[in-house]
């Protein structure tokens, strides 16, 4: 048995996740061999207007992170195989003019606003507010400037077994057309067992929208190393948001049964990601929210399980929040030249966003994503991995 193992409850029973086991950690975490230490910083590059961009390393319990003060970007992440090799299983860039160009979001911090919202235009408190649009006439990831573009303070930091960073951006009143100063407070923490844990803090003066997530490019096998279609997925959800053309959904909650989106047991995403159902064949793939079993909770459980077969590695995602946004790498065309020198082609990865439900301001059924002067948002997810 390994050890350091922790047990989650999901509920989430009717899926078969109702006590699967998390933070059980990696083999170099189990045997004790590896420990956290402080994170390095060192240059990476400089924007146009001379700004100098940082990335940290961090490594913990196994676990390799590097990250950008540009976006909060998570420029690497290695974890080891079922043999102790360790290879880098997230998408990303070996330079900040592509990050700054091209990115599709590779590793990004989210913000103000996760995913869609249509025609970047919602109501709040009698208010009408235009934000920037560009995702054809909808606006995506806090619009053409989002989180994601900006440079980030970074505060690293070591607390007993863990070690981590702060990072720190302020949006205010008016940016991107959303209301209200927002102070945005992120933190990164590896810990002992080689998980990788995000907290979400946020606070405003003026009532608003706020949905922030991660945007991590997965691929367990290793970036560049071809398609992620016989990794196998479970999701604790039996219901999915529809969407329209614009992949801005309909407001539906449908049933999972029956369908492609049916992953209540895992299995391999290739299976049936060409099946022909109406919703992949618009969204050329899978590019949907599901609404998990669990709905928010008050403490992270585990909703999701990714497995490689080929390197044994595996991913274990917990999260309080209601939503998890699985996008298959539908847009991934070839052009794109990844960290290892190699392109990145359409399924080459997929992305798991914990999140609150797309163009939640637009739908009075959907969870709420308002945030009032003397709340603070907050929301955790944690990653579990072994092999």
């Amino acid at each position: 048995m390994e050890l350091n193992r922790r047990t989650v409850i999901a509920g989430a029973a009717a899926a078969g996740l109702a006590a699967t086991t998390l933070g059980t950690g990696n083999a170099q975490a189990a045997t004790g061999s590896a420990s956290g230490r402080k994170p390095v910083k060192e240059p990476f590059g400089k924007l146009a207007d001379g700004t100098k961009i940082y990335r940290w390393s961090l490594e913990n319990g196994g676990t390799r992170l590097k990250v950008l003060n540009w976006g909060g970007v998570v420029q690497s992440l290695e974890i080891p195989d079922r043999h102790g090799h360790h290879a880098n299983v997230s998408l990303g860039f070996d330079n900040i003019d592509d990050y700054v160009a091209k990115t599709p979001y590779f590793g990004a911090l989210i913000g103000r606003y996760g995913n869609r919202i249509a025609k970047g235009q919602f109501t709040l408190d009698g208010k009408s507010y235009q934000l920037s649009v560009n995702d054809g006439v909808n606006s995506l990831h806090g619009g053409k400037q989002g989180f994601d573009k900006h440079v980030w303070d970074v505060e690293p930091f070591t607390k007993g077994s863990d070690v981590g960073l702060h990072l720190f951006y302020t949006s205010v009143d008016g940016e991107m057309g959303y209301p209200g100063t927002l102070k945005a407070k992120v933190t990164y923490t590896l810990t002992k067992h080689g998980d990788w844990r995000i907290d979400y803090e946020a606070t405003t003066d003026k009532a608003t929208v706020v949905n922030l997530t991660s945007h991590v490019y997965w691929n367990l096998a290793g970036e560049g190393s071809g398609t992620i279609e016989d990794h196998e997925l479970r999701i604790a959800a039996a219901r999915y948001t529809p969407t329209d053309s614009g992949l801005i959904p309909t407001g539906e909650l449908a049933k999972v049964g029956g369908t492609p989106f049916d992953f209540r047991h895992a299995k391999p995403i290739g299976r049936d990601i060409r099946a022909g159902h109406e919703q992949q064949v618009q969204a050329k793939g899978y590019d949907h929210n599901w609404a998990l079993d669990k709905g928010i909770t008050a403490k992270p459980e585990h909703v999701a399980t990714l497995r490689d077969p080929r390197s044994g590695r595996t991913l274990k995602i917990a999260t309080d929040q209601p939503g998890l946004q699985f996008y298959s790498g539908n847009f991934l065309d070839g052009t794109l030249t990844g960290t290892g020198g190699r392109t990145y082609r359409q399924g080459d990865a997929l992305c798991l966003e914990t999140q609150h439900f797309p163009d939640s301001p637009n739908h009075a059924n959907f969870p709420s994503t308002v945030l009032r002067p003397g709340q603070t948002y907050r929301t955790t997810t944690i990653h579990t991995f072994s092999a």
